[in-house]
């Protein structure tokens, strides 16, 4: 069992898989925020590389099912339909991806803490994620590259994306595949890069394949449990969770 530590005592190991799980849970019940729960809890009890490499193979195999749900047809339609967001995306991850090696890890921990914290307060200050959208493909590549560039270095692209769905108003059930299908192929990108980089490696790889499993249970029960809980009550409290553990990464990066 030893082998799927990734170097981390057995106490951490659980706690990563109970993160997990219900990180997964959270993804199957509103479609995202996985990474973004697993990054922010697992920065603060392991390495960020570490962290951003245990996250890799349940980012990529949780898009996969979410991407597909519909269908091939339908994953193909948006994968076009969206394809500047995409390309940009996966341009933006190839571009940071090398980088995260030099980071310090009170940057790192900064670099995510702060635009989590911000996403979520925002969110839940009560007013609309929306932005303008005078030039939808010039919005596509601002936002795609910005997601790519933040997620080669901390696993996440999600808020970029979600803000730019919620600013054309897609609804909820293209919200959720078109989610899938850029998690899914920024995911694919994210792993071979890291491959490159050594960050996804002997040691960190089996810790990464050990929580695709209570990242998949999670992501079923969410599905099961999806249309019988509120919504805006489930996302208003992922959204606290979300803000305090991003604001106790910005009090590890500033006090250490």
């Amino acid at each position: 069992m030893d082998f799927f530590y990734g170097g981390l005592t057995a106490e951490t190991f659980w706690i990563a898989v109970l993160v997990t799980l219900f990180a997964g849970f959270v993804k199957g019940a509103i479609g995202f925020a996985m990474p973004l729960i697993m990054m922010a809890v697992f920065a603060s009890i392991m390495p960020p590389q570490l962290a951003l490499a245990g996250l890799i193979l349940s980012v990529l195999t949780t898009n996969l099912h979410q991407s597909l749900r519909d269908g091939w047809q339908a994953f193909c339609d948006s994968a076009w339909t969206y394809r500047r967001l995409i390309g940009a995306t996966i341009l933006g991850i190839v571009i940071s991806a090398p980088f995260v090696v030099y980071i310090p890890a009170r940057l790192l921990l900064g670099l995510l803490g702060l635009p989590v914290a911000l996403f979520a307060l925002y969110q839940l200050s009560g007013r609309p994620m929306k932005i303008a959208l005078r030039h939808r493909n010039r919005a596509e590549y601002l936002l795609g590259l910005i997601a790519g560039l933040y997620g080669g270095l901390a696993g996440i692209w999600g808020p970029p994306v979600v803000i730019y769905l919620l600013s054309i108003a897609a609804d909820k059930k293209e919200t959720v595949r078109v989610q899938g299908v850029i998690f899914l192929i920024g995911g694919a990108v994210l792993a071979m890069a890291h491959l490159g980089t050594g960050v996804l490696n002997a040691v960190t790889l089996p810790f990464s394949v050990a929580l695709v499993i209570p990242a998949f249970v999670g992501m079923l029960a969410g599905f099961r449990l999806q249309d019988r809980l509120d919504p805006v009550k489930f996302r208003r409290w992922t959204l606290i969770l979300l803000a305090l553990t991003a604001l106790n990464l910005l009090r590890k990066s500033i006090f250490g």
